[in-house]
């Protein structure tokens, strides 16, 4: 199988790509599939096709970060096809996509993966009996099928379009246009069961005379509204699960429902790519899967739901405001229509803005720092009653806040208060460029959604302060500028861990013995925490104090080691302290349990410093550390790190340092700044490093300087 590399002339690439997408679901056999393409530099997924489900279903993920633990992002980020054969193994891997798809069915995702760039992923679904297990054969169609489609992105003039809503693309179905379609209603009319045809959108498109009686409704009142928003006893959330299921899963569903006052019916869905046929019988309430009686009114629906449970899931992800930011303008945006919003922050009796998408500078000056008591926007009054507010157009909200729609321009608000537990932390608005009636629904989900964006704005506050203040210790502890040595070149690193308060005990330092000597430090205090951080800023305070008072550097160790002896630390500490003697060209060092530097000759491999390392500080009190002395010629590099330069979960340290090693002896040292951002990347490609690293280059002079 082999897709067209090329679309034909008579089509746009997003036609084509629509065109390809149906030929991939046909000849895979799939049920529905989605193409994602990826929107830069926002790091973003965006539905762009869509076949085989209704385009309404898809709201929770028409757009998705890069990141998001969802099959398609790991299929792009590893490069390689990713399936999930149930819905059993959907929840153990993705449980947050298990959320909104609680249904049975088996999943592909591939990577489109272009010549010079990654275009995004395809997705593919099959019903709930296809085997958990795919084919070699299958797999092999999927990846072949997927590159053909990024083949057709490579060899399209122009790039494809990001629709804010994805494409509707159909897949033919092969019918029998010899039988008429009168014959058919004639058969049907005259069977007792009744028949009813629904699209996939959940639209009656055809009804027969027996379905019309059994539902007590005419036909031309029926076609073209969905059933459980036309027929009040219809009017609850599980029936109209059970469609959904039937759609997704492409397996047949039954279900009772009970036709007031005492007739139960039973429907009968057969679903396939086109829609569903169903069959209605008048019985029994005994052949119900849904549940007997009538139930309320469902607050709103599935889609609905499932939206709300998704962003709930996304907003326990967020860490600062700058994360909720931007969950905000990706995600809840989309799934609301909506083209604006403000996050406003409660401050000394203020609502500062902390975040806004689709205004101008201007209006939101006008609109920042405003007090809580203000005439001038809803906001204060949702956050002192703690209700939202919703207006249609600018007529409903000039009534009462007669200077707001001139402030921004828009012409619809959802007025949104984040209070928790009666404590107002901020409001946000939802904000839309044309005027627009909230739904039900959409009132049901944005009020309790108010309280999970006040849950995260809090802890990202939270965060925020605490971060802000462990950063300036970090700053603090660490040297703001290094000296400069004559004929000495240097360039220096520290990263903490992608995870916790970013904030570790790892450390470096230069110092300016004399006007040919200086002592190169690095260390590493166990830890990411304010305790390692301030035990850190000792060591450096003593390794200093020691240095500068001439002593050698085995010396230097010892007695930093007999204070934090003293100090009996809970923490491990490894150091090592080069002392570089720039006219006689010699280096001497001691470690205390740390990794040895790696020294690049002018003309040479990289490799390893030998050093025989005493204990890490603070263990035993009376610990010796022992001298290495070796030439230090001219132009040589040496570089010192920590070791979450060369620990990554999985792999082996020693050929990470190799690695390391044989990267070093190949790079350009003419730049130390821009190799010290290699060697890091080199040991981290995809970023997400997990512990704290320090890396310290340093170049003596060149041999002809």
């Amino acid at each position: 199988m082999r897709l067209r590399a090329q679309p034909r002339g008579d089509l746009s690439v997003d036609d084509a790509l629509g065109v390809a997408l149906a030929d991939m679901v046909r000849r895979t056999g799939a049920a529905i599939g989605g193409v994602y393409l990826v929107e830069e530099p926002a790091a973003l997924l965006r539905l762009v096709a869509l076949c085989g489900l209704p385009v309404d279903f898809t709201a929770p993920w028409q757009r998705l970060p890069l990141t998001a633990p969802v099959p398609v992002a790991d299929a792009i980020e590893e490069d390689h096809l990713v399936w999930v054969g149930s819905q059993d193994e959907m929840a153990r891997r993705y449980p947050r996509a298990a959320t909104v798809l609680p249904y049975p069915f088996a999943l592909a995702a591939a990577p489109l993966r272009g010549v010079r760039r990654r275009w995004g992923g395809v997705v593919l679904m099959w019903p709930a009996d296809h085997p958990p297990r795919a084919t070699a054969r299958e797999r092999h169609h999927i990846t072949a099928s997927a590159r053909g489609l990024a083949r057709l992105l490579d060899d399209s003039p122009v790039p494809p379009t990001l629709p804010d809503r994805p494409r509707a693309v159909a897949v033919d179905s092969q019918r029998h246009p010899a039988q008429t379609a009168t014959a058919a209603v004639d058969f049907l009319d005259r069977v007792p069961e009744g028949a009813l045809a629904l699209d996939l959108e959940g639209r009656v498109t055809f009804m027969s005379a027996p379905a019309a009686r059994l539902l007590g409704r005419d036909a031309d009142r029926l076609l073209g509204t969905r059933p459980w928003q036309s027929l009040p006893w219809l009017d609850d959330l599980r029936y109209e699960e059970r469609y959904r299921l039937a759609v997704v899963s492409r397996a047949p569903v039954s279900f009772s429902a009970l036709r007031p006052p005492d007739q139960w019916l039973t429907f009968h869905l057969h679903p396939d790519a086109s829609g569903i046929s169903v069959r209605i019988t008048a019985g029994e309430e005994a052949a119900t899967d849904a549940g007997s009686g009538r139930a309320e009114p469902a607050p709103t629906t599935p889609g609905r739901l499932y939206q709300l449970v998704h962003l709930a899931a996304a907003l326990t992800e967020t860490v600062t405001t700058r994360d909720l930011v931007a969950l905000i303008a990706d995600q809840i945006l989309p799934a609301f229509g909506a083209q604006g919003f403000l996050l406003s922050i409660t401050e000394a009796g203020r609502l500062r803005i902390a975040g806004q998408h689709g205004y101008s500078a201007e209006a939101v000056e006008r609109l920042d720092a405003l007090p809580l008591g203000t005439d001038e926007t809803p906001a204060g009054q949702v956050l002192a009653s703690g209700v939202p507010a919703f207006f249609d157009s600018p007529a409903e909200l000039a009534r009462n806040y007669p200077r707001v729609a001139r402030l921004s321009g828009k012409q619809a608000w959802a007025y949104l208060p984040l209070i928790i537990s009666g404590r107002p932390v901020g409001s946000c608005i939802l904000s839309y460029e044309h005027p627009h009636v909230f739904t039900a629904d959409e009132r049901a989900v944005l009020t309790p959604l108010s309280g999970l964006l006040a849950q995260a704005l809090d802890r990202a506050r939270l965060y925020d302060t605490q971060h802000h203040l462990v950063h300036q210790l970090q700053q603090a502890l660490l040297p703001r500028s290094l000296p400069t040595v004559p004929g000495l070149t240097v360039a220096a690193r520290y990263l903490p861990a992608g995870h916790g308060i970013d904030v570790g005990g790892d450390f470096y330092d230069l110092l300016r013995l004399d006007d040919t000597c200086a002592a190169a430090v690095i260390g590493d205090v166990e830890g990411h925490s304010m305790a390692a951080a301030a035990l850190m800023g000792q060591v450096r305070t003593a390794i200093h104090a020691h240095a500068t008072a001439g002593a050698a550097p085995d010396q230097v160790i010892a007695r930093t080691n007999r204070l934090l002896a003293d100090l009996t630390p809970d923490l491990l500490v490894t150091c090592l302290y080069l002392h570089l003697d720039l006219t006689r060209q010699e280096l001497t060092l001691a470690g205390a349990g740390h990794v040895p530097p790696l020294l690049r000759p002018a003309a040479g491999r990289a490799h390893p410093l030998p050093l025989d390392p005493g204990p890490p500080l603070g263990v035993d009190a009376c610990a010796r550390y022992p001298l290495t002395r070796g030439p230090l010629p001219a132009g040589s590099v040496l570089a010192l790190y920590t070791d979450g330069l060369v620990e990554r979960p999985g792999t082996d340290p020693g050929h990470a340092t190799a690695g390391l090693a044989e990267h070093l002896a190949r790079a350009d040292v003419g730049d130390l700044e821009r190799l010290v951002d290699d060697l890091v990347q080199q040991a981290w490609p995809a970023g997400g490093h997990t512990d704290d690293l320090a890396v310290l280059l340093l170049r003596t002079g060149h041999p002809h300087s």
